[in-house]
């Protein structure tokens, strides 16, 4: 990711946040998902991709939210078939 594009979207709750970055391929567009967690150090804010025990809950629902976005809006290439068993 080029330090130049800006995420798609982002969720965001307390100290963490998902973006989430659209990939454009041949096949069409892919989408992954950074997370970080915010802190404040003095009177600096700073961001981090370590977390806590205490984080975890967070970081599974602001997964989950992004995940559900991806799905409902990101789909650009079709679904491929599955041949029943």
């Amino acid at each position: 990711m080029n330090s130049t594009n800006k995420p798609v979207h982002e969720v965001r709750l307390g100290s963490v946040k998902a973006a989430i970055w659209a990939n454009q391929t041949t096949t069409g567009t892919r989408h992954s998902v950074t997370f970080n967690r915010i802190y404040k150090d003095g009177d600096v804010w700073k961001r981090t991709e370590s977390f806590s025990r205490e984080d975890l809950p967070l970081v599974e629902k602001v997964a989950d939210i992004a995940h559900r976005w991806i799905y409902e809006h990101g789909r650009t290439e079709p679904v491929p078939e599955v041949a029943p068993e």
